[in-house]
């Protein structure tokens, strides 16, 4: 088997964080493995943004919290580190393009010794005036719908177990 393939197999979305950043280096490891994730057309719709503000952080986290319903949780489970991936409405292909980049993402913190996981309700924040807000301050433009946070950190305790395939995940035509 291959090194990819055993990577894929590994990969576990982790719930619980120790209280320490991944490296500057990894994580630009990571972000650039995710801006090589196929696009349709090769359009490269989506962009990412690395949160290393702890203020947006915990602000993202907050309304992701309101969002789900379950204010004074952190949705980003004591992750520090925290990548957002937003896609252009504008081209037809953008949450396909959006989550292909997502799980790039977290198929190379994998490989990269980090543990990640994929955080819904991008889309309701960056619809808001706070998420509008913050893409303004960062010059970005355009149609962006939010696809999904991908945090990263070190998993806090052992780490998650893959649950039993299912029966009849694959059909064959022939």
């Amino acid at each position: 088997m291959s090194d990819t393939i055993q990577v894929i197999k590994e990969r576990r979305s982790v719930r619980k964080y120790q209280d320490r950043r991944v490296p500057q280096e990894v994580i630009d490891r990571i972000v650039e493995a995710g801006t090589y994730a196929p696009t349709g057309m090769g359009k490269q719709s989506p962009i990412i943004l690395q949160i290393k503000n702890d203020m947006v952080r915990d602000e993202l986290s907050k309304q992701n919290a309101e969002i789900m319903g379950k204010p004074g949780t952190d949705p980003f489970y004591g992750a520090k580190d925290v990548l957002v991936v937003l896609a252009n409405r504008e081209i037809p292909t953008y949450l396909y393009d959006g989550s292909l980049v997502m799980g790039t993402l977290m198929l190379a913190a994998k490989d990269l010794g980090v543990d990640s996981c994929y955080i819904f309700r991008a889309k309701e924040e960056f619809e808001s005036e706070y998420g509008k807000a913050l893409l303004k301050s960062l010059g970005i433009e355009g149609d962006y719908e939010g696809v999904g946070h991908v945090i990263l950190g070190y998993a806090e305790g052992g780490q998650p177990k893959a649950a039993p395939r299912k029966q009849n995940y694959v059909y064959i035509v022939e």
